[in-house]
């Protein structure tokens, strides 16, 4: 069973980067893993499937992003100039690190999904290249990834982390607050390099998906639901091998390990990692590994999900600026957490 789950986790991180239909077919390709898992991982039932729809959380991120959708579609034009008419007044470079950072420190408030579904629309209309508008998305849900942890509110990993350890709400603001706000302020800060107006160079500057109607959005909502249910498949098909060999590791090494955040749900992860049992400097260290890594590919987090579903985004193209970004983050705060 351990050998096939491992092979099915080697499958699931290369088939999107060497196969263009089960690129472009993301979602539909990891549910039909999350199927190969729980049937590998002898968890595949009814009720396991009952549970899934049950959950009111898959219900309401898909619900966020149809409306949003259909919002920011019927005001398209209206967003469009005033997002112009901002960028005209300041500096492109500005304005790029105040979305990062306002939206990255907003999202633990108005979580994750409507701060990923603000900044889709908002680079959508940036005076941008694609590989720049690209960059920046991906900088951003960094940023947005990482905030949503800081209070309950934002993201499913922080409501579970609270809840297991019966803590107060500021619980994480407190112990990884500040880890978290030097990581937006320093991804605000990297990301204006990608801010900049290119006449002549690269592609041309257009909207992506400009002429996105009703229709488009409504697909796109429910590739969210497939996304979504798939994850949760995933996080119970592995199961087994975090309850049998992840969570029995140092912190040192679990910071490591828990890079397969980038695929897994790390709300799982969380779940069945964090007890109360532990020190703060290990649920510290635990969190900050699952909040990086989950920025790195495109499945790790419901920004990434989101707007790489809305502009396109490809694997490669994600991977390519978010796999050394994500690596020198992780370093950074493993010297940080376990060397200073």
């Amino acid at each position: 069973m351990v050998t096939a789950l491992v092979v099915i986790l080697v499958l699931i991180l290369l088939l999107p980067f060497v196969v263009k239909q089960v690129e472009h077919n993301l979602e539909y390709f990891l549910f039909t893993m999350g199927i190969i898992s729980v049937i590998v991982s002898k968890q595949f039932s009814a009720e396991l499937f009952f549970h899934i729809f049950r959950n009111p959380l898959i219900y309401y991120i898909t619900l966020a992003v149809l409306i949003a959708g259909l919002i920011f579609t019927l005001l398209k034009e209206k967003l469009k100039i005033g997002v112009e008419k901002v960028a005209d007044k300041i500096s492109l470079r500005l304005f790029a690190f105040i979305i990062i950072v306002i939206l990255g420190l907003m999202s633990s408030i108005i979580t994750a999904i409507i701060a990923s579904l603000v900044l889709v629309e908002v680079v959508n209309y940036l005076p941008l290249t694609r590989k720049n508008k690209i960059n920046l998305i991906v900088i951003a849900c960094f940023s947005i990834g990482l905030g949503a942890a800081l209070t309950p509110v934002g993201e499913p990993l922080a409501t579970i982390v609270v809840s297991k350890l019966h803590a107060d709400f500021f619980y994480l603001a407190r112990l990884i607050g500040i880890d978290i706000i030097i990581a937006i302020l320093a991804l605000g800060l990297i990301g204006t390099f990608f801010a900049k107006r290119e006449s002549g160079i690269g592609e041309p500057t257009e909207d992506v998906e400009a002429d996105e109607n009703i229709r488009e959005v409504f697909i796109r909502a429910f590739k969210v639901f497939v996304f979504i249910f798939a994850l949760e498949l995933l996080g119970t098909g592995f199961k087994p091998i975090i309850d049998l060999y992840i969570v029995k590791m140092k912190s040192e090494i679990l910071y490591w390990v828990n890079t397969i955040s980038a695929i897994v749900d790390n709300a799982t992860l969380a779940a069945a990692e964090i007890s109360p049992s532990m020190t703060p400097e290990q649920i510290r260290a635990i969190l900050m590994g699952m909040l990086i890594s989950g920025g790195m590919l495109i499945p790790g987090n419901i920004p990434n999900i989101i707007s790489a579903g809305k502009l396109k985004i490809k694997s490669t193209e994600w991977a390519r600026i978010a796999v050394p970004l994500g690596a020198i983050l992780l370093i950074v705060y493993y010297i940080v957490l376990f060397v200073i």
